[in-house]
């Protein structure tokens, strides 16, 4: 149902009507107002009420629902939005969420159907990575499956600190101007 407003006139009329009432200065008129009066349009705009059906209108969009979305909206309900916040300023950035979707879509390839079971060891194989999720509070995990969650936690972190340190050096040795006595 439309304002009173629209069903009295267009906006044009609206407009032009306050500008004879002093209510909008003539240099405070809008861009466009100059360009419609010297233009008009072949038939006016004005509102119509569509005619009143009884019976309902059915809707024939199918609901748009991909595989990665169930994949994701699961990951979500588990983990949340995961231990990164997302980083706009980086055109390359992957959050967490959607490496996990990648990496579930990697291994289904490899060959495993069991939905639950693939969910599981791609939290695994991104551990394995160094990449942390941390489950949200009140989900139990299903029972220890396969050799991916024997992984040593202590050497995974030493190696990410070793990686982290020597980008930090690298990033050092580029920024310090070089200096020649020569």
């Amino acid at each position: 149902m439309a304002s009173r407003l629209e069903k009295l006139g267009t906006i044009f009329t609206r407009v032009r009507d306050l500008m004879r009432a002093s209510v909008i200065k003539q240099s405070d008129k809008p861009i466009w107002y100059d360009v419609y009066a010297a233009f008009p349009p072949k038939r006016e705009p004005l509102y119509q009420e569509p005619p009143r059906r009884f019976s309902k209108v059915e809707d024939n969009v199918p609901p748009i629902l991909y595989e990665e979305d169930v994949i994701r909206a699961k990951f979500f309900e588990f983990y949340g939005n995961g231990p990164r916040l997302f980083d706009l300023s980086r055109s390359n950035f992957k959050s967490s969420s959607q490496r996990f979707v990648e990496k579930f879509q990697e291994l289904k390839k490899l060959g495993e159907t069991d939905e639950e079971m693939l969910f599981e060891e791609t939290g695994k194989a991104l551990l394995a990575e160094g990449f942390i999720l941390r489950r949200k509070v009140g989900i139990p995990m299903t029972e220890n499956r396969g050799p991916v969650l024997e992984v040593n936690l202590k050497a995974i972190f030493e190696e990410m600190q070793e990686q982290q340190q020597a980008q930090e050096t690298e990033a050092q040795e580029q920024t310090r101007p070089s200096t020649n006595n020569s």
